[in-house]
Formats: structure tokens, C-alpha cells, sequence
């Protein structure tokens, strides 16, 4: 069973040491851990859920408020390999809450690892448009945007 609840510090702990290698990669270019990048993603985030498969936390999804003038959120995603194999799942409850989302933010954005290929197909999926790389703490990042 999936299901995504609104997230919870207790939800924090299982998923920084079960995440996804590329996941944990891009913690490490914010330079942080997992842990504390999932820490403050539910800290400063206006709005953070939890993907949950048969009642465990597999991923944490949330938006932090960038720019209240310009309506531009910073949307994030962070996940397990047991959430990635649900990719059809994730996809689904990705589009209704993206779709959520950009009822309140007029613009989505945010980098991704320009290793993420699953990452990058889903968020072309959604809408993102995913730009051109560029380096960031000497690795490949894509900036992705979409726009309402």
C-alpha cells in the first residue's frame, strides 16, 4: 500500500540512512549528510509529505517558499531505492501534488544531479522543463523549472 502523509521528524531518520546514492550526492554538494538535509528540508519547507509503502518512509517531497513576490517555490524530492521502484506511483502522486503546488507557487524550480537520469525523466514528465549542465561544487547539475 502507497500512500503520502504530511511529514514528521520520526520520518527523517529511515530515510537518511536508506537513501538513494544519487540522492545522498546531492545532499553532500549542499554540503550535508542526508540526515540534516531532510532536517531542514521539513524545517524551512512550506509544505513536506512523506511517501510511505506498506507503512514505511520511502520518500519526502516538499517545496521551501523562495521568492513570495516572484511566486517561486524551490521543490525538492528525496527518496529510497524501494520508493524508486515504485516510479509509477511516485509519478502519480508527483503530478497531484505538483499540480497542488503550482496553485501557490507560479514557478517550480530547482536543480537536479545530471546523473539522475530516473529523476530527470520523471521531472520531464511533470512539466519541468530540465536545462543544460552546469557545474556546482565540481559536479554536474540541470536546473529545472516549470512555470504556471
Amino acid at each position: 500500500m502507497i500512500e503520502c502523509v504530511p511529514s514528521t521528524p520520526a520520518h527523517i531518520g529511515t530515510l537518511a540512512t536508506r537513501m538513494r546514492e544519487i540522492d545522498a550526492a546531492e545532499c553532500a554538494i549542499a554540503g550535508m549528510s542526508p540526515r540534516e538535509t531532510l532536517r531542514m528540508g521539513l524545517a524551512n519547507s512550506e509544505t513536506v509529505w512523506t511517501v510511505k509503502i506498506n507503512g514505511r518512509p520511502e520518500a519526502m517531497f516538499g517545496v521551501v517558499n523562495a521568492s513570495m513576490l516572484e511566486g517561486r517555490g524551490r521543490i525538492w524530492l528525496l527518496m529510497t531505492e524501494d520508493g524508486a521502484r515504485q516510479h509509477r506511483a511516485i509519478v502519480r502522486l508527483g503530478g497531484i501534488y505538483t499540480a497542488a503546488l503550482a496553485r501557490h507557487y507560479r514557478i517550480l524550480e530547482n536543480y537536479v544531479h545530471a546523473k539522475n537520469d530516473k529523476a530527470i525523466r520523471w521531472l520531464s514528465r511533470l512539466g519541468f522543463h530540465v536545462g543544460p549542465v552546469d557545474v556546482i561544487a565540481g559536479q554536474p547539475m540541470r536546473f529545472f523549472v516549470r512555470m504556471s
